[in-house]
């Protein structure tokens, strides 16, 4: 099999997919040494890591250039998180995904949000439409890359949250995504309902309420990602160490 086969089988055994989030070569090189499968980029750590905020602000040929570095340091698939494409014309979207698959990325998130002075979500037909032109032209190319269609009705924490996301997948599914990203929801109770609205992979996103990964199995959920919580942690515990070597005014605690 192939990075791209080799992914997608990833997503379709008994067990979740547990996806290691990077920014940099060093974080990728750690994961596939530890035994990860796969690992995906995290949009928010690689920007900050960058000096910018998330949102797209990051320039893409800079992303491209990172991307470039860790995938010629790993042997395990990489799926890259391009936000809402770094564009608004999704001609210029699908331009970007090639230039992902030029490099040998195998998959990609796009999120059915954006995050403009007022973060909104685009309305469901207008995505629906962006996931469509994407799958038809890598389709008509035999391009084959893992559409991962975020959306984020649980992220805005809109009142009828599970309905909306429902009603998204089904409209993501038909036009073509290959899984369904839902970050933000943790009842079991959504999951579960969420995982029988399609047939598509869910994955869900590390939150302190996320049910664990066995009864995320149990409850049928096919990928598990770590987003921007490991590059958090360890900024909190940089931020700790550099505390630590102040007060003590030595080096010890580094050894």
């Amino acid at each position: 099999m192939n990075l791209f086969e080799t992914f997608l089988q990833l997503h379709h055994n008994k067990e979740p997919l547990l996806i290691g989030n990077v920014w940099d070569v060093t974080g990728a090189k750690v994961f596939e040494q530890n035994g990860f499968k796969a690992i995906a980029t995290s949009s928010a750590a690689m920007a900050r890591s960058m000096g910018y905020e998330d949102g797209e602000n990051m320039p893409f040929n800079l992303l491209l250039q990172i991307v470039e570095r860790i995938i010629s340091n790993i042997s395990i698939p990489l799926s890259v998180d391009i936000e809402g494409g770094y564009s608004r014309n999704v001609s210029v979207i699908v331009q970007n995904i090639e230039k992902l698959y030029e490099l040998g990325v195998v998959g990609f998130n796009i999120e059915d949000s954006i995050k403009t002075e007022k973060p909104q979500m685009l309305p469901v037909n207008d995505f629906q439409r962006i996931i469509s032109a994407i799958a038809n032209h890598l389709g008509k190319k035999s391009i084959n890359m893992f559409i991962n269609a975020r959306t984020d009705a649980f992220v805005f924490k809109l009142p009828s949250a599970l309905e909306e996301t429902i009603k998204r997948i089904n409209a993501y599914e038909n036009a073509g995504a290959t899984g369904i990203f839902v970050p933000f929801i943790t009842d079991k109770h959504d999951i579960k309902e969420v995982v029988k609205a399609t047939k598509l992979p869910i994955n869900v996103f590390a939150l302190p309420a996320l049910p664990t990964f066995m009864e995320l199995s149990d409850l049928g959920v096919k990928r598990i990602s770590m987003g921007t919580a490991l590059h958090k942690s360890l900024i909190r515990s940089l931020e700790k160490t550099i505390q630590t070597i102040l007060q003590e005014q030595s080096f010890k605690s580094l050894y």
